[in-house]
């Protein structure tokens, strides 16, 4: 950011411990300004307190404090209740700012490493180099709120209260993890969980830009396990191209539950008697277990032939029978690999529900978003370093631009690479084993 000459001015600092310092310290101004207020140029820059981590006339410790705590409780009401008990003296209003101002910096520095990916400026990382790797991508529900009218004051009356829209919509969140010989996360490891509310595109270039700075590319093995979702499916050839993973590293697996699931939702629409549907459900549920997946599609064929092609039953067996290749369950077993979506589930749960959802909670696009990379870098145990990295990229500009139009991906590389063949229809014959070095990476 280009700065105007650096000129003197007064600012108060507040200290963790609760002391509040007034300073005479060096501002830069924008150098170019058009608009009135801060504009598209953003605000100044404190150059000698950018260099010590201060930001918003805030240390970097009391900003760490107030949004570590603004994110693991429940809300910002007792967040604030915490540390007034610490003896630090903020208004709730004040615990708000920090908190989303740092939530606001971390996507800032996100995306400016994203743009120097997509550049091919940012080398990859090696700590995934020679590992076994697992990559789970799932949806939750938050209800995000759109301002339809201002609201209006007279003093501390109000005057005309504010109309918003509240509707749902679908973060998306990734978890990146180390699989042990079991398939469950390894112990004493650490997971690396993103999200975003900006749409399938945007997540799923997220997925390839940890994966590269991670080095992804040179792990042993790395696993997709999606519960069939078109907009996971759809982009996956686009991640593997973009990462560089060669196509035997990579496998797909559909989730057991999800699987087992159609098979059920096939059997109600056949309409047997509930003693009947139970016994077929558990013999089908074994042949899927077993890897017998042509089985179970004979079964169904063979109970739906009396019934209309356009019926329910035909849509969950032609589910069943395109994800057929990614169903090796007994290959999966034996090679020490999940069958299960368990981590992705659990990363929805305590990132998304227990703090952005919940009765009457609603959320700025905005805020929602600063608060779910924050609460991923607590959960993660991630906190420190990844203060660390926007302390770095905010002492340089103290510009908020966290947005970023998504990649168009090409249609004809939705399903399969040019250098694999697509999966042939396995109706007849079981999906091929993985080997024992194979890993799979939960997208559910």
């Amino acid at each position: 950011m280009a700065v105007r000459r650096p000129e003197k001015r007064p600012l108060r600092l507040r200290l963790l411990g609760g002391l509040v310092l007034c300073v005479v310290t060096l501002y830069c101004g924008p150098k170019a300004r058009h608009e009135k207020g801060r504009g598209s140029n953003g605000a100044g820059l404190y150059p000698e307190l950018a260099a010590f981590g201060f930001s918003q006339g805030a240390s970097p410790a009391l900003v760490s404090s107030v949004a570590r705590l603004s994110v693991l409780m429940p809300s910002f009401e007792h967040a604030h209740r915490e540390i007034a008990r610490r003896g630090v003296s903020l208004n709730l209003k004040t615990v708000r700012r920090i908190s989303q101002r740092l939530g606001l910096e971390m996507l800032t520095a996100r995306k400016g490493d994203l743009m120097a990916w997509r550049a091919g400026a940012l080398p990859a990382g090696k700590e995934l180099a020679s590992k076994r790797i697992g990559v789970a991508i799932d949806g939750g529900r938050t209800r995000l709120r759109e301002n339809r009218r201002p609201q209006k004051r007279k003093g501390k009356r109000i005057t005309r209260r504010r109309k918003y829209d509240a509707r749902w919509r679908e973060p998306k969140l990734l978890i990146i993890f180390e699989l042990d010989d079991q398939g469950r996360m390894k112990r004493g490891t650490r997971a690396w969980i993103d999200g975003t509310f900006q749409g399938p595109n945007h997540l799923m270039e997220l997925v390839a830009f940890h994966l590269h700075r991670l080095g992804a590319a040179h792990a042993e093995s790395v696993a997709f396990l999606s519960d069939g979702a078109p907009w996971i499916w759809d982009r996956l050839t686009w991640v593997q191209q973009k990462v560089g993973l060669p196509a035997k590293q990579a496998h797909r697996i559909l989730d057991f539950c999800h699987a087992v699931h159609h098979v059920s939702l096939a059997l109600e629409q056949l309409q047997l008697s509930d003693e009947a549907r139970a016994r077929i459900y558990h013999r089908l549920r074994n042949h899927l277990r077993g890897g017998r997946v042509h089985r179970v599609l004979e079964e169904l064929r063979e109970r739906a032939a009396r019934k209309r092609r356009d019926h329910e039953v035909w849509r969950e067996i032609e589910y069943l029978r395109k994800h057929a290749p990614h169903m090796a369950y007994k290959a999966l077993r034996d090679a020490g690999l999940p069958m299960g979506s368990g981590a992705i589930e659990s990363a929805i749960r305590r990132v998304v529900n227990q703090r952005l959802k919940g009765n009457g909670i609603t959320w700025l696009e905005e805020n929602a978003e600063a608060m779910l990379v924050l609460r991923a870098a607590a959960l993660t145990d991630r906190w420190e370093e990844s203060l660390e990295h926007v302390r770095a990229t905010m002492a340089q500009s103290r510009r908020l631009d966290w947005q970023w139009s998504s990649p168009d991906i090409p249609t004809e590389l939705q399903r399969h690479p040019p250098d694999l063949k697509p999966p042939q229809d396995s109706d007849a014959q079981p999906p091929q084993p993985l080997d024992n070095k194979g890993a799979i990476a939960i997208i559910a």
